[in-house]
Protein backbone atom coordinates (compact mmCIF):
# COMPACT_ATOMS: atom_id res chain seq x y z
CA UNK A 1 0.00 0.00 0.00
CA UNK A 2 1.60 2.97 -1.34
CA UNK A 3 0.31 6.26 0.24
CA UNK A 4 -1.51 8.75 -2.03
CA UNK A 5 -2.06 12.50 -1.86
CA UNK A 6 -5.39 14.17 -1.76
CA UNK A 7 -6.90 17.26 -2.64
CA UNK A 8 -8.90 19.79 -0.47
CA UNK A 9 -12.28 18.58 -2.67
CA UNK A 10 -11.69 15.47 -0.94
CA UNK A 11 -11.14 16.22 2.69
CA UNK A 12 -14.48 16.97 4.23
CA UNK A 13 -14.80 19.66 6.98
CA UNK A 14 -15.87 18.42 10.73
CA UNK A 15 -19.55 19.78 10.40
CA UNK A 16 -19.42 16.99 6.70
CA UNK A 17 -17.84 14.45 7.61
CA UNK A 18 -20.11 11.46 9.88
CA UNK A 19 -20.56 12.19 13.77
CA UNK A 20 -19.81 8.83 15.69
CA UNK A 21 -21.59 8.71 19.05
CA UNK A 22 -19.31 6.11 20.92
CA UNK A 23 -20.49 6.90 24.52
CA UNK A 24 -21.88 4.23 25.95
CA UNK A 25 -23.95 3.72 29.53
CA UNK A 26 -23.72 6.42 32.08
CA UNK A 27 -20.43 5.77 34.09
CA UNK A 28 -18.78 4.69 31.06
CA UNK A 29 -15.80 7.15 30.93
CA UNK A 30 -13.55 4.07 28.59
CA UNK A 31 -13.26 1.27 27.39
CA UNK A 32 -11.55 -0.59 24.38
CA UNK A 33 -12.98 -1.73 20.91
CA UNK A 34 -10.91 -4.90 18.75
CA UNK A 35 -10.37 -4.79 14.94
CA UNK A 36 -8.81 -7.93 12.79
CA UNK A 37 -9.23 -7.34 9.02
CA UNK A 38 -7.37 -7.77 5.44
CA UNK A 39 -8.45 -4.87 3.74
CA UNK A 40 -10.78 -2.47 4.60
CA UNK A 41 -11.34 2.01 4.27
CA UNK A 42 -13.44 3.89 7.01
CA UNK A 43 -15.28 7.13 5.35
CA UNK A 44 -14.82 10.47 6.72
CA UNK A 45 -16.18 10.80 10.61
CA UNK A 46 -15.63 11.85 13.85
CA UNK A 47 -16.00 10.61 17.24
CA UNK A 48 -17.53 12.09 20.99
CA UNK A 49 -14.39 10.31 22.41
CA UNK A 50 -10.42 10.41 22.22
CA UNK A 51 -9.17 6.97 20.54
CA UNK A 52 -5.92 5.51 21.01
CA UNK A 53 -5.61 2.70 18.59
CA UNK A 54 -2.73 0.25 18.77
CA UNK A 55 -1.43 -2.28 15.70
CA UNK A 56 -0.43 -5.74 16.77
CA UNK A 57 -0.05 -6.84 12.99
CA UNK A 58 -0.02 -5.17 9.82
CA UNK A 59 -0.54 -1.33 8.68
CA UNK A 60 -2.87 1.36 9.77
CA UNK A 61 -2.98 4.68 7.69
CA UNK A 62 -5.08 7.81 9.16
CA UNK A 63 -5.65 11.00 6.93
CA UNK A 64 -6.60 14.18 8.20
CA UNK A 65 -7.18 17.65 6.32
CA UNK A 66 -3.37 18.43 7.26
CA UNK A 67 -1.52 15.05 7.17
CA UNK A 68 -1.15 11.47 6.56
CA UNK A 69 0.11 9.38 9.43
CA UNK A 70 1.28 5.86 8.34
CA UNK A 71 1.35 3.51 12.01
CA UNK A 72 3.67 0.58 11.18
CA UNK A 73 2.73 -2.79 14.05
CA UNK A 74 3.87 -2.21 16.91
CA UNK A 75 2.64 1.69 16.81
CA UNK A 76 -0.27 3.70 18.35
CA UNK A 77 -2.04 6.60 16.48
CA UNK A 78 -3.78 9.05 18.88
CA UNK A 79 -6.80 10.76 17.60
CA UNK A 80 -8.07 13.29 19.33
CA UNK A 81 -12.13 13.68 19.87
CA UNK A 82 -14.11 15.80 16.97
CA UNK A 83 -11.07 15.41 14.68
CA UNK A 84 -12.23 14.18 11.09
CA UNK A 85 -10.28 11.65 9.89
CA UNK A 86 -10.19 8.26 7.69
CA UNK A 87 -8.60 5.39 8.26
CA UNK A 88 -7.16 2.37 6.38
CA UNK A 89 -6.73 -1.02 7.39
CA UNK A 90 -4.01 -3.09 5.68
CA UNK A 91 -3.73 -6.87 7.17
CA UNK A 92 -4.40 -4.80 10.53
CA UNK A 93 -4.93 -6.72 13.73
CA UNK A 94 -5.86 -3.50 16.23
CA UNK A 95 -6.87 -2.79 19.53
CA UNK A 96 -8.36 0.76 20.27
CA UNK A 97 -8.90 2.60 23.64
CA UNK A 98 -11.74 5.14 23.97
CA UNK A 99 -11.64 7.75 26.52
CA UNK A 100 -13.83 10.39 27.24
CA UNK A 101 -12.09 14.02 27.01
CA UNK A 102 -12.40 14.46 30.41
CA UNK A 103 -10.26 11.38 31.19
CA UNK A 104 -7.51 12.54 28.71
CA UNK A 105 -7.36 16.35 28.52
CA UNK A 106 -5.58 16.31 24.96
CA UNK A 107 -5.05 20.08 24.07
CA UNK A 108 -2.80 19.67 20.79
CA UNK A 109 -6.35 18.68 18.59
CA UNK A 110 -4.60 16.39 15.89
CA UNK A 111 -3.27 13.02 15.55
CA UNK A 112 -0.04 11.46 16.33
CA UNK A 113 1.88 8.44 16.02
CA UNK A 114 3.16 7.58 19.37
CA UNK A 115 5.90 4.67 20.11
CA UNK A 116 4.84 2.21 22.50
CA UNK A 117 6.89 0.41 25.03
CA UNK A 118 6.00 -2.81 26.55
CA UNK A 119 4.59 -1.89 29.41
CA UNK A 120 1.89 0.42 27.65
CA UNK A 121 1.30 -2.46 25.07
CA UNK A 122 0.61 -5.18 28.00
CA UNK A 123 -1.66 -2.47 29.79
CA UNK A 124 -3.80 -1.61 26.36
CA UNK A 125 -3.93 -5.96 25.63
CA UNK A 126 -5.12 -6.08 29.25
CA UNK A 127 -7.65 -2.98 28.96
CA UNK A 128 -9.25 -4.94 26.30
CA UNK A 129 -11.26 -7.19 29.14
CA UNK A 130 -13.84 -3.66 29.22
CA UNK A 131 -15.02 -3.03 25.52
CA UNK A 132 -16.45 0.55 25.55
CA UNK A 133 -19.76 -0.79 24.83
CA UNK A 134 -20.04 -2.39 28.18
CA UNK A 135 -23.38 -2.46 30.65
CA UNK A 136 -21.52 -0.62 33.22
CA UNK A 137 -18.44 0.70 34.77
CA UNK A 138 -16.30 -0.24 38.17
CA UNK A 139 -14.00 0.73 40.71
CA UNK A 140 -11.12 -1.05 39.17
CA UNK A 141 -11.78 -0.61 35.60
CA UNK A 142 -11.92 3.21 36.37
CA UNK A 143 -8.74 2.95 38.24
CA UNK A 144 -6.95 0.96 35.39
CA UNK A 145 -8.14 3.74 32.97
CA UNK A 146 -7.09 6.67 35.30
CA UNK A 147 -3.55 4.60 35.17
CA UNK A 148 -3.53 4.23 31.47
CA UNK A 149 -4.44 7.99 31.18
CA UNK A 150 -1.62 9.29 32.65
CA UNK A 151 1.04 7.20 30.24
CA UNK A 152 -0.88 8.07 27.26
CA UNK A 153 -0.33 11.95 28.30
CA UNK A 154 3.58 11.36 28.84
CA UNK A 155 3.36 9.30 25.19
CA UNK A 156 1.90 12.56 23.66
CA UNK A 157 4.91 14.11 23.65
CA UNK A 158 6.89 11.70 22.93
CA UNK A 159 5.47 11.36 19.36
CA UNK A 160 6.73 9.80 15.87
CA UNK A 161 7.20 11.68 12.79
CA UNK A 162 5.35 9.32 10.44
CA UNK A 163 3.57 11.15 8.68
CA UNK A 164 3.48 13.27 5.23
CA UNK A 165 1.99 16.70 4.36
CA UNK A 166 -1.56 16.73 2.48
CA UNK A 167 -2.12 20.02 0.27
CA UNK A 168 -4.74 21.94 -1.20
CA UNK A 169 -2.47 22.68 -4.35
CA UNK A 170 -3.86 20.83 -7.11
CA UNK A 171 -0.30 21.01 -8.73
CA UNK A 172 1.07 19.67 -5.75
CA UNK A 173 -1.34 17.00 -5.13
CA UNK A 174 -0.69 15.66 -8.37
CA UNK A 175 3.06 15.52 -7.99
CA UNK A 176 2.63 13.78 -4.18
CA UNK A 177 0.82 11.24 -6.16
CA UNK A 178 3.55 10.51 -9.23
CA UNK A 179 6.08 10.75 -6.53
CA UNK A 180 4.32 7.85 -4.19
CA UNK A 181 3.77 5.90 -7.27
CA UNK A 182 7.44 5.79 -8.43
CA UNK A 183 9.24 5.59 -5.28
CA UNK A 184 11.99 3.02 -6.35
CA UNK A 185 13.18 5.37 -9.52
CA UNK A 186 11.89 8.91 -9.67
CA UNK A 187 13.56 11.74 -10.27
CA UNK A 188 12.84 15.34 -9.76
CA UNK A 189 13.35 15.46 -14.14
CA UNK A 190 10.40 13.01 -14.02
CA UNK A 191 7.87 14.85 -11.92
CA UNK A 192 8.58 17.94 -13.86
CA UNK A 193 7.64 16.09 -16.92
CA UNK A 194 4.90 14.47 -15.30
CA UNK A 195 2.67 17.56 -14.50
CA UNK A 196 4.07 19.89 -17.01
CA UNK A 197 6.28 22.40 -14.57
CA UNK A 198 9.48 23.70 -14.41
CA UNK A 199 11.84 22.12 -11.74
CA UNK A 200 11.92 25.92 -10.10
CA UNK A 201 8.12 25.85 -9.78
CA UNK A 202 8.15 22.30 -8.42
CA UNK A 203 10.80 23.50 -5.79
CA UNK A 204 8.76 26.80 -4.76
CA UNK A 205 5.15 25.54 -5.28
CA UNK A 206 6.14 22.52 -3.23
CA UNK A 207 7.84 24.36 -0.03
CA UNK A 208 5.13 26.96 -0.25
CA UNK A 209 2.17 24.39 -0.13
CA UNK A 210 4.18 21.77 2.45
CA UNK A 211 6.62 23.40 4.28
CA UNK A 212 9.07 20.74 3.02
CA UNK A 213 11.06 20.34 0.01
CA UNK A 214 10.17 17.72 -2.55
CA UNK A 215 13.31 15.65 -2.00
CA UNK A 216 12.49 15.77 1.67
CA UNK A 217 8.91 14.59 1.17
CA UNK A 218 10.40 12.07 -0.97
CA UNK A 219 12.58 10.85 1.66
CA UNK A 220 10.02 10.03 4.04
CA UNK A 221 7.22 9.18 1.39
CA UNK A 222 10.42 6.08 0.59
CA UNK A 223 11.08 5.64 4.80
CA UNK A 224 7.26 5.07 5.26
CA UNK A 225 6.66 2.89 2.23
CA UNK A 226 10.07 0.79 3.50
CA UNK A 227 7.97 0.48 6.70
CA UNK A 228 5.35 -1.81 5.72
CA UNK A 229 7.33 -3.61 3.38
CA UNK A 230 9.46 -4.60 6.26
CA UNK A 231 5.96 -5.07 8.46
CA UNK A 232 5.46 -8.22 5.77
CA UNK A 233 8.66 -9.91 6.03
CA UNK A 234 8.33 -10.37 2.11
CA UNK A 235 11.61 -9.26 1.21
CA UNK A 236 15.09 -9.05 2.37
CA UNK A 237 16.18 -5.57 3.76
CA UNK A 238 18.57 -5.23 0.50
CA UNK A 239 15.28 -6.00 -1.79
CA UNK A 240 12.95 -3.47 0.89
CA UNK A 241 15.73 -0.41 0.08
CA UNK A 242 16.03 -1.54 -3.69
CA UNK A 243 12.23 -1.22 -4.05
CA UNK A 244 12.10 2.33 -2.69
CA UNK A 245 14.97 3.50 -4.17
CA UNK A 246 18.39 3.68 -2.20
CA UNK A 247 21.16 2.38 -3.78
CA UNK A 248 22.79 0.34 -1.03
CA UNK A 249 21.45 -1.61 1.57
CA UNK A 250 23.92 0.64 4.22
CA UNK A 251 22.66 3.97 2.58
CA UNK A 252 18.96 3.12 3.58
CA UNK A 253 19.92 1.56 6.69
CA UNK A 254 21.59 4.86 7.84
CA UNK A 255 18.46 6.69 6.45
CA UNK A 256 15.68 4.84 8.01
CA UNK A 257 17.57 4.60 11.42
CA UNK A 258 18.00 8.50 11.45
CA UNK A 259 14.44 8.45 11.10
CA UNK A 260 12.86 6.04 12.81
CA UNK A 261 15.59 5.32 15.51
CA UNK A 262 15.86 2.18 14.79
CA UNK A 263 17.93 -0.08 11.97
CA UNK A 264 15.73 -1.57 9.51
CA UNK A 265 16.61 -5.05 11.34
CA UNK A 266 15.39 -4.17 15.14
CA UNK A 267 12.39 -2.67 13.20
CA UNK A 268 11.70 -5.82 11.61
CA UNK A 269 12.83 -7.97 14.31
CA UNK A 270 10.03 -6.04 16.51
CA UNK A 271 6.94 -6.79 14.03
Amino acid sequence: MTVSARTADSVPSAADSRWVSLRGRPGVTAGTYPYEGTVSVTSWHRHDLHQLEYAFEGIVEVETSVARYRLPSRQAVWIPAGLAHKSTFDRAKTVSVFFDPAVVHDTGGRARVLPVEPVLREMVVYAARWPIGRPGSDAVADAYFEALAHLVLEWLHREKPFHLPTTTDPLIAAVMRYTDGHLGSVTADEVCRAVAVSERTLRRRFRAATGMTWRQYLLHSRLLHAMTLLARQDDTVLGVATAVGFDSASAFSRAFQAYSGQTPTAFRRER
